[in-house]
């Protein structure tokens, strides 16, 4: 009967090897590519041979691999060539991103259950916003919508475009308006020439709705909802904001299909619009 602590072999095979350090022997041989491993001497089969050294050294490597420092840091730790704590720090801070990304997906989650609808999916400044709504009183296309602006502007530019669709929901005579808006839009889809007079009375006509929607959100307090949106905002809440492209780059990576006569009207309204700030006294 062969002793349980009897001497074992001077030297194992790579398979042995990455068995006992708990990893693969392709790991192993990458190892030795970057030079983190140095290369055994092989037997007289060509295969490698591994010796006790070699063995500390693997499993080493795997305790730091496993406390997240990277290969080129476990390189210059064994080669003095850096301080091990400044790979610390760095692990430090990647675990701090790591944890502040699942406290962020454990609250998207949680806000999605609680909610109920893919509404949920959208930042909680949104969410909070649209919760005094009832179930159902938001259209999949609003969602939609509010969904594009939180990529392009965010959850504060969300957040506040949210009283449209709330002046909407709780307003059924502007509700019925933007639904004849919207058909007037797809209208002009249909090869109508960028200056037909109708173009002029759209936009004016959306021009008018978009008072109305103005008057309707200060009659109901939706714009001191929307000045304490300002004062409480963290752009923290997502975390996302340097991912978040720029409008004029938003805008031309979207699949807008709009005809040439939408995309006047849409103008023509922009520009009566800005002309309404302009005429607009400075209260400052």
């Amino acid at each position: 009967m062969t002793h349980p602590f009897a001497t074992p072999p001077r030297q194992v095979k790579i398979g042995d090897a990455a068995a006992f350090a708990g990893t693969t022997p392709r790991a192993i041989r990458h190892y030795h590519q970057i030079g983190l491993l140095p290369e055994p001497e092989r037997g007289g089969d060509g295969r490698r041979r591994y010796g006790y050294d070699d063995m500390i050294r693997l499993l080493w490597i795997r305790k730091m691999a496993e406390a997240g420092i990277g290969l080129d840091d476990i390189r210059s730790a064994f080669d003095g060539a850096r301080d091990i704590e400044e790979s610390l720090g760095r692990v430090e801070d990647a675990l701090a991103a790591q944890e502040a990304e699942i406290k962020r997906r454990r609250a998207a989650v949680q806000r999605l259950r609680a909610v109920g609808s893919p509404q949920g999916l959208l930042s909680s400044l949104v969410t909070d916003r649209l919760s005094q709504l009832s179930p159902g009183a938001l259209r999949a296309a609003d969602l939609d919508t509010l969904l594009v602006t939180e990529r392009i502007f965010g959850p504060l530019g969300a957040a506040v475009q949210a009283s449209t669709f709330i002046a909407l929901a709780t307003h059924p005579d502007l509700r019925a308006e933007a639904d004849r808006l919207d058909a007037a839009d797809a209208a002009l889809d249909d090869g109508v020439d960028p200056h037909d007079p109708r173009v002029d009375e759209l936009a004016a006509r959306h021009y008018a709705h978009h008072k109305a929607l103005l008057r309707a959100t200060e009659a109901d307090g939706l714009d001191a909802a929307e000045e304490k949106l300002f004062e409480i905002y963290d752009a923290d809440l997502t975390g996302e904001e340097d991912a978040r492209p720029g409008v004029l780059e938003a805008v031309t990576k979207m699949p807008y299909d709009f005809s040439p006569a939408r995309t006047r009207c849409m103008e023509l309204t922009a520009e009566l619009l800005a002309q309404d700030l302009q005429d607009t006294p400075d209260d400052h």
